[in-house]
């Protein structure tokens, strides 16, 4: 999202300034609109293992979308927990209660999950009810990843992120809420076990690289058209000026920058004032190499797609035992996914979307 600023939303960006206030006013306004008690944290990853530790024993067993980043992954095992995947239904690209039932049965050692990790994938939601009444049958305690779906509604009304004991947050880059790097979570009930406040600043390169990406992204964007754009983004990836975001380490200790909590207040403020649901749409595809050129080709650069394997980003998939067999459609849907980043307004997009309809799957149209 960041990489699409205009000029003054980069001046903003670049020289924003933030103080202690401006991360307390961020955790009042979390714990005014979720209902519980704030942290702010170095990035969603962070987030999502305190909110795992806080409610989980060692070694418990949490099922997770079989359709995710390595973010998610990393965040289960950083809290000391086991991963068990669940396969998705390709119209939502989310775990549904039949698919649950099955990943019980897949389980470590035939050890029973004990919790459920809620994403809504690319900010659609799932049947909520469904899943909470499955939640109930089993006793499943619910984690909410808000990184796609701040903002959003289920279909019975609720807003993500008041259903689970805890919500987490990402805001790096291409969220909801971006703000380049930093998260938070929010427990909603009483905890297991008491985790420790990020306390840290954060390291002066990691609040170099979150300042100024916005102004890095619109320079490559700028020279896309002349074909440096991409030479000079993987010149400043080499050099570590710019991270990516799946390279963002994981870091229990550290807490946001606090022009990026200012940021990120207002970014929430925006987003429930505009009315505007952060669901970014998406469709499968046949010759998806073929589709992502022809968009690059007509100035849609959809960078984020990021789904090349069930678990993304690709250079991280070797790393996971993930279960092929077990998760069908999320390995399909890698295959031929093609999502509309959210930074593009609907109106923009009427010119990819002529573009992609050609190439839908049969079974999609």
């Amino acid at each position: 999202m960041a990489a699409t600023y205009r000029a003054r939303d980069v001046l903003r960006h670049t020289f924003a300034v933030g103080c202690n206030r401006d991360c307390q006013a961020l955790c009042d306004y979390l714990e005014n609109r979720y209902e519980g008690k704030a942290m702010l944290c170095k990035n969603g990853r962070s987030a999502l293992a305190l909110a795992l530790k806080a409610y989980f024993e060692p070694g418990d067993a949490v099922i997770v979308n079989g359709f995710t980043c390595y973010a998610v992954y990393e965040a289960v095992k950083a809290a000391g927990l086991i991963p068990v995947f669940a396969d998705i239904d390709k119209d939502n690209l989310n775990f549904s209660v039949d698919t649950l039932e099955d990943a019980l049965k897949t389980g470590p050692n035939h050890k029973k999950p004990t919790g459920i990790i809620v994403q809504n994938s690319l900010g659609n939601p799932m049947n909520i009810t469904a899943i909470e009444d499955f939640a109930h049958k089993y006793d499943l305690t619910i984690i909410e990843d808000l990184a796609h779906c701040v903002g959003v509604k289920y279909p019975d009304g609720r807003e993500c992120g008041t259903v689970g004991v805890a919500a987490a947050f990402s805001f790096g880059k291409d969220k909801v809420i971006d703000t380049i790097s930093g998260g938070a979570v929010v427990f909603r009930g009483p905890t297991l076990h008491s985790v420790k406040t990020p306390s840290l600043r954060p390291r002066l390169s990691d609040h170099l690289r979150a300042r100024f990406y916005p102004l890095f992204g619109a320079t490559c964007r700028k020279l896309t058209g002349i074909h440096l754009g991409g030479l000079l983004m993987r010149f400043l990836v080499a050099i570590h000026w710019v991270e990516k975001s799946a390279d963002n380490r994981l870091d229990l200790k550290r807490k946001i920058s606090k022009f990026e909590a200012k940021l990120a207040l207002k970014q929430f403020k925006n987003l429930r004032s505009s009315g505007e649901l952060p669901i970014r749409e998406f469709c499968l595809v046949k010759n998806r190499e073929e589709v992502l050129k022809k968009l690059a080709h007509a100035g849609y650069y959809f960078d984020g797609i990021w789904y090349k394997q069930p678990v993304s980003p690709e250079r991280y998939y070797k790393k996971i035992v993930f279960p092929e067999q077990d998760c069908p459609n999320s390995v399909f849907v890698t295959k031929h996914i093609i999502n509309f980043p959210a930074y593009y307004k609907r109106e923009c997009l009427m010119g990819a979307i002529a573009i992609v309809k050609d190439y839908v799957l049969e079974e999609e149209k």
